[in-house]
């Protein structure tokens, strides 16, 4: 896809998310996954003079974006950065109104990235975040034809909650024996063959679960989420909010914990007590949608932390 191209993405929650941020014209935003771009144009277009700082470690996602930010003449600045790192970046900390983390792979990513995402296309098996991963990177395809048959099963079990993990590390293990896995659809091929004919027939795609553990792995997804959350409540002002949206139970455990640690260190606000998560007509016009949950954090003000201390 270039950058002329349109963005196919859809984004999930929109309405409720920029809502729970509780923003005003001059709020300085962090959108920590720009991804489509879809929530900052929101911003942008609720409110014009607000400043949004847009992370993304995927450089070409911003030049797909870019032209409907011109015509919004939004004030808006993209880093190539992993949220990650929010901690590192040039922000003092306790200085920026709202951060949001949408931790949904955009549509774009997964059809136009031709890095192996997606299990419908026949693609280099990578499923790295990044535009140009360095020889030294993680890929997917190391991982199927050099990580220990155990270790492979582990990671697919974990961090895909997939049943037929040992069975489909097993098959993997077999394959690569006979020639390298390169492609998506070697990886199929090999899943395909290694769950029983019912689990193929199923509402979920039978390698979908194998292919989200690998990206998770390929880009440590789950330890860049706790080190970006615990970065971004640091660069938070007292009465911000930060918003997640997580797609998974792995992620949204995360999410709930970190939470639940700054409200019981009397640090912040729960704003919604329980997730939330799509209409009907949500899930109906985008499937995609149909497993995200939405929380948001509010940091309390610094007196009313020392108020309560006295009570």
């Amino acid at each position: 896809m270039t950058s002329q191209e349109t963005s196919k993405h859809r984004t999930v929650l929109l309405k409720e998310t920029i809502d729970g941020l509780n923003l005003n014209a001059k709020s300085i935003v962090i959108d920590c996954t720009f991804g489509g771009g879809g929530h900052s144009l929101e911003i942008c277009r609720r409110h014009p003079d607000a400043k949004i700082i847009a992370l993304d470690q995927d450089r070409s996602v911003f030049e797909r974006a870019k032209t409907n930010f011109e015509r919004e003449n939004c004030n808006l600045a993209f880093m190539n950065a992993n949220f990650r790192d929010l901690s590192k970046l040039n922000f003092p900390n306790d200085s920026v109104d709202a951060i949001l983390f949408d931790l949904g792979l955009s549509s774009d990513q997964l059809e136009n990235s031709g890095r192996g995402f997606s299990f419908s296309r026949n693609e280099p098996l990578l499923m790295t975040l990044k535009e140009n991963p360095s020889p030294e990177d993680l890929t997917a395809r190391e991982m199927v034809n050099t990580w220990e048959e155990k270790n492979l099963a582990d990671v697919i079990y974990g961090y895909g909650e997939e049943r037929f993990a040992r069975r489909i590390a097993k098959a993997i293990a077999v394959a690569r024996q006979e020639k390298e896995i390169q492609t998506t659809t070697d990886l199929v091929k090999i899943i395909e063959g290694a769950v029983p004919a019912a689990y193929r027939r199923g509402r979920i795609h039978f390698a979908t679960r194998t292919f989200q553990a690998l990206r998770i792995a390929v880009n440590d997804e789950l330890g860049a989420l706790s080190a970006g959350l615990a970065g971004g409540f640091e660069k938070l002002k007292p009465g911000g909010r930060m918003a997640v949206i997580s797609f998974h139970s792995l992620e949204d455990r995360i999410v709930k914990n970190f939470y639940k640690k700054e409200k019981t260190e009397d640090k912040a606000i729960l704003i919604n007590k329980k997730p939330i998560t799509p209409s009907e007509k949500e899930v109906m016009e985008n499937p995609r949608a149909r497993s995200a949950k939405l929380r948001i954090l509010e940091k309390k003000q610094q007196n009313e932390t020392s108020q309560l201390k006295t009570l």
